[in-house]
Formats: structure tokens, sequence, C-alpha cells
């Protein structure tokens, strides 16, 4: 079974690791400039640097169906700069799974592949996708939903550590970002871990630095650009989320529960 994912960010790559790791040949797309703030694990950062390695998964930057094939052959993950996904046409998924999570439907449809499963809010199931699936932390968090939307966007990231908002660093200004730490710093409130245009993004809390925007990043003001883990523990930085796990569990379920069902 074939599943094309739009979106190679940290959720849609924990996704992807449940996807490949139960025998399915998946293929990625993405922005040419990647915004993804947990970069250590996100399948964004091959079309950066070229390939990239998540826990024990390989993906490639990749610019053609035929490489495509190769690579998904080999048991990799090919990511293609192609925010229209319209490498679809080309690589005829069985599956299509809008992870983007832009909070809105960027224009997928229901007619894009046998079975399509929208990720977080802005899908309703019947609709514009076959299934959709939650998002949002707490009880419902991975479940799979086949009529209706999954719960709209609060803005309020979810609780770790005992901490929700206060984890989230944002960009202080319009302008470039230029980071002075790294991912996996131990850091405490008062840190400063980047600056944008003169202006200092200044940690509220302590822990360890699991997410930080790429040096060059064009950002504006209040844009997420970093995210503390109050938990202090610096593997979590280079593996796979519990939520990423969960949703990409909610995704396969949808995927081996619809196929040969859908007409």
């Amino acid at each position: 079974m074939r599943v094309l994912i739009r979106g190679a960010g940290d959720l849609a790559s924990g996704i992807a690791l449940r996807l490949l790791r139960s025998g399915m040949e998946v293929a990625m797309t993405d922005i040419a400039a990647p915004t993804a703030i947990r970069r250590t694990v996100a399948f964004s950062q091959a079309i950066v640097a070229g390939e990239w390695t998540v826990e024990d998964v390989t993906a490639v930057r990749c610019e053609t169906a035929a490489e495509g094939e190769r690579l998904m052959a080999a048991g990799r993950i090919p990511v293609f700069v192609d925010p229209e996904c319209l490498i679809r046409e080309e690589l005829r998924p069985d599956a299509l799974v809008d992870a983007i999570l832009a909070k809105r439907n960027l224009g997928t449809t229901i007619q894009d592949a046998p079975v399509v499963v929208g990720v977080g809010p802005g899908f309703t199931a019947g609709v514009d996708c076959h299934a959709a699936v939650e998002t949002m932390r707490g009880h419902t968090l991975g479940r799979v939903i086949y009529k209706g939307s999954p719960l709209p966007n609060t803005n309020i990231p979810g609780l770790i550590g005992g901490f929700a908002g206060e984890r989230v660093l944002r960009a202080p200004a319009d302008g470039v970002f230029t980071a002075t730490r790294a991912i996996g710093d131990k850091v405490e409130a008062g840190d400063i871990v980047g600056m944008v245009a003169g202006k200092p993004m200044v940690c509220t809390i302590g822990g360890v630095l699991r997410g930080l925007l790429s040096d060059g990043v064009e950002t504006f003001a209040g844009m997420k650009a970093g995210d503390v883990d109050p938990r202090g523990v610096r593997e979590y930085c280079f593996t796979a989320s519990d939520k990423a796990l969960a949703i990409g569990g909610g995704v396969l379920e949808a995927i081996l529960g619809l196929s040969g069902r859908v007409k």
C-alpha cells in the first residue's frame, strides 16, 4: 500500500514512522523553506539537508516520481518540494493524508486518492476527506472521525510537564531569525535562545530546548519559533513525540479500516 502525506513536520513525520513500520510505502511533500520547530524529528529537514534520519528511518529530498519509486522500494521516504501535492498524479497513492496542520484545508479533496485522511481542524469527514483524526491533546487524541470534524483550534498548547502556553517561544518581532542556542540545550527562565531584528527571544520556563527555528527563517511577530520541554529529558528532542505517534496510530487505523470499502 502506498501513502502520500502532505506536510513533513514533526507530527506528519510521526505518522510516516507508524505507516512505514506497518509495511506501507510512504512519500511526503512540503514547502521549499520548511518552518518546522521540532526540526530534529521532522522529515522536512531532508529538503534542507538532502537527507534526514528520524529514529531508524531516512528521508531523501526527491525531484522525480521515478526517483521516488526507487527510494520507496528501498524502504526510504522521498520528500518532494511540492506545496500543491501535484506529484500524486504520478505516484497514484492508495491513500493521501493531509498533515499540513494549517488549521484549515489548503486544497485537499475527497477525490485526491481512494482513501483521503485529514489531520486536525479544518476537515470534515464525508465532505473533503473520508476520515479525520483528532490532534488535540486529551481524551480524544488520535481518535478517528468518520462523520464530522476534529475539535476546533483553541490556540492553547496542550499541557506538558504542567505547562502549556509558557513552553512555546514566539518571535519577538518581524524579521530574520538567528538562533543563539541549539535544540537539546538545557535552558532556564530568562535565557535568550534567539534574536529577531535585534530583539531577544527569551525563555519563560526552564527545561530542555526541544524545538527552534533554523537560522535565516523569515518570521513575523508572534510566530511560533521555539519550544521548551519542562520535563528536561534531552533524549525526547530526538525521538517522535507521544502525540505524533498517537495521531499516526489514528491515521493507520483509518487507512486500514477504509481500504477496500471506499468507492
